[in-house]
């Protein structure tokens, strides 16, 4: 056999294969063209599939894998990081925002979103996607840094957190509950 039939044709693939999907953020943080602000100890990027008009997350400059493995030794950071977003979102002087973690983060990297509150995306297509911005799933970054502050550890009660991405969909300016994503998303026009 020729050694050159051997040799896949997308050899490059396997000599520099694709970090897995949930390693994005750090890929981001690596690229200096995804990053909006930086200081000593955050970057700031736009999210890839941002679930409304405007969605940052702030990451540290620290490895912390993910809040559950937050200690009070990381309080200043999760202070730092909280102050970034209050400092971000004055740039947009007419948005409402939310700033707070997921519970049960899928990328590595513990990441603040900095989310506004219009929730009009092409890129919030499912229940699931709602529900981790508008359900106790996602903790206030105020919440997570008393929690540190008390016990010196955020508290994650994974099967409480799971059971509230099954909830109902529920508009988060009026007491609207809907059956799927599309109704929602077309009634959320008429709040913005």
């Amino acid at each position: 056999m020729n050694m050159d039939s051997r040799i896949p044709k997308n050899a490059a693939y396997y000599s520099n294969p694709p970090m897995h999907w949930s390693l994005g953020l750090i890929a981001s943080i690596n690229d200096p063209a995804s990053i909006l602000e930086e200081d000593d100890y955050t970057f700031v990027i736009k999210d890839y599939y941002p679930k409304a008009r405007f969605h940052y997350l702030i990451l540290p400059k620290k490895d912390i894998p993910s809040i559950e493995k937050v200690t009070r030794d990381d309080l200043q950071i999760l202070k730092h990081m909280e102050s970034v977003a209050h400092k971000f979102v004055q740039k947009h002087e007419n948005e409402q925002f939310q700033i707070g973690y997921h519970a049960l983060p899928h990328m590595h990297r513990l990441h603040l979103h900095v989310i506004s509150t219009d929730f009009d995306s092409p890129y919030l297509k499912t229940k699931k996607h709602w529900n981790t911005f508008m359900t106790p799933y996602f903790i206030p970054s105020e919440d997570v840094c008393k929690q540190v502050e008390k016990y010196g550890y955020v508290n994650i009660d994974v099967q409480k957190y799971e059971a509230y991405l099954r909830t109902s969909l529920k508009c988060h300016k009026c007491p609207n509950l809907f059956t799927n994503i599309a109704g929602l998303k077309e009634h959320l026009m008429d709040h913005n």
